[in-house]
């Protein structure tokens, strides 16, 4: 397919000329080509905003806003169309996006009986059957079909991704997945998904160059950009991941993950080594370990600060003043005396309030029931972590959930690329079991 102007990207989508598949496909083309005309597609999307909507100028706003990533926009306006099948098949499309796959399925149907190419609609049924966990009816679906289709590279990523979802023969897999990339070099779907079996075995040189063949396609695959960005972190290269992250969210907006993904990568390509930070880090440690007993308090104050088990002025800054207040015995006067000799050190009551460490799990094995010997004997792999925490874990020699409820949160954040995004992913996988890391 040929790529065409600026100018004619915008015409093509505004005109009154044919708008199928073919052109669909050249619109796509042309912005994989130069990203850059993705600002086209938007200002043409935006000049029919402003016009009196016909039925079949709604179906090419639609498809814009599939293409744009704003699939709840583009099922309103597809709905409201001609009804056709391009309607009908973009309709289906951006059900999936919406990951809502059983009516993507049922609308891949409508599609096919409203004239769309039928193996077309075959081989995206059979996607959001492997979507929605059904492996073995999407490879049902591939079985029946037969002719040139077997040889497109559509129907070889889809049968190699489907293999590979069975956990059938790894060979296989890659095999038909290498087949589609021979055949169409550019094809982002073959391309993630031979990545990610590179990706799986360690391979990370070559999956980094699938993903970064799979980014250059367009409209992006969100597995392809989160993966790559990841692999650039791990190679400290945080300008590129920040890309990634960035280009997600230039077409989905909303997307939480390359948000919060793109909010870790920029915090730890900013994490220089600041001495000057480090020495303020270093004295501030020494004075909250500094006795209470190295300043002249009254006797009552001092006799309260010990019942309670306040040693240091940083157990000082754990407690509020009215948690001191309701101590036995403890009044204005010694809260006054207080408070006055931590201003002279800089520090205020309670400023770390609600820091100090929690009571840990107990691990002995005659402290735990059954249940929880085999919860907490589970893999690491059982907690269905991202892709980044689960080469942190990897990398920590992690393997158990027991393992894993041993660290610290500190602890795991000093382990390479694994930033606060990763630490709350751990955290909220944990909590969902009734667990939780040491110190939490």
């Amino acid at each position: 397919m040929s790529q065409v102007s600026e100018i004619d990207l915008k015409r093509l989508v505004l005109s009154n000329t044919a708008f199928g598949p073919d052109e669909i496909q050249t619109i796509i083309e042309t912005i994989a080509t130069d990203f850059s005309n993705y600002r086209r597609l938007r200002e043409a999307a935006a000049e029919l905003e402003l016009a009196e909507l016909s039925p079949s100028l709604r179906v090419r706003l639609g498809v814009c806003y599939y293409l744009m990533g704003r699939y709840e926009r583009a099922l309103e306006t597809l709905s409201a169309s001609d009804g056709g099948a391009v309607a009908q098949f973009y309709m289906a499309r951006s059900l999936f996006g919406l990951e809502r796959y059983d009516e993507a399925i049922h609308g891949y149907d409508t599609a096919a009986k409203a004239g769309y190419p039928a193996d077309k609609c075959a081989l995206a049924r059979a996607e959001a059957l492997r979507y929605r966990g059904d492996a073995t009816a999407a490879l049902a679906v591939l079985d029946q079909l037969f002719g040139p289709v077997e040889q497109t590279a559509d129907y070889l990523y889809q049968r190699g991704a489907t293999v590979a979802s069975l956990g059938g023969n790894p060979s296989e897999a890659i095999a038909l997945l290498e087949r589609a990339v021979e055949i169409a070099p550019t094809h982002p779907g073959a391309l993630f998904a031979l990545a990610v079996e590179n990706d799986r075995r360690g391979n990370d040189d070559t999956a980094l160059q699938l993903y970064e063949r799979s980014a250059s396609r367009f409209p992006p695959h969100m597995g392809t950009l989160l993966n790559l960005g990841i692999l650039y972190e791990d190679r400290h290269r945080y300008d590129h991941a920040r890309r990634c992250y960035q280009r997600i969210l230039d077409v989905y907006p909303n997307h939480a993950r390359a948000r919060l993904f793109l909010k870790d990568a920029s915090a730890s390509s900013e994490m220089l080594y600041d001495e000057d930070a480090q020495r303020k880090r270093d004295r501030l440690s020494q004075i909250l370990n500094v006795p209470v007993t190295d300043f002249e308090l009254s006797v009552r104050s001092r006799n309260c600060l010990q019942k309670m088990g306040i040693m240091t002025l940083g157990d000082l800054t754990s407690i509020t003043e009215q948690e001191l207040l309701a101590s036995k015995n403890f009044g204005e006067t010694s809260l006054i005396e207080i408070r006055e000799m931590m201003i002279t050190k800089g520090l205020e009551l309670g400023q770390f309030a609600g820091t100090l460490p929690k009571a840990e799990f107990d691990l002995s094995p005659e402290s735990l029931t059954p249940d929880e010997q085999i919860l907490l004997s589970r893999p690491i792999a059982d907690l269905s972590l991202s892709v980044r925490a689960r080469k942190c874990m990897v990398r920590l020699g992690i393997s158990t959930i027991a393992e894993l409820i041993r660290k610290t949160g500190d602890e795991l954040l000093e382990c390479k690329n694994f930033g606060v995004t990763s630490l709350n992913e751990v955290r909220e996988r944990l909590a969902a079991n009734g667990l939780r890391l040491r110190g939490d």
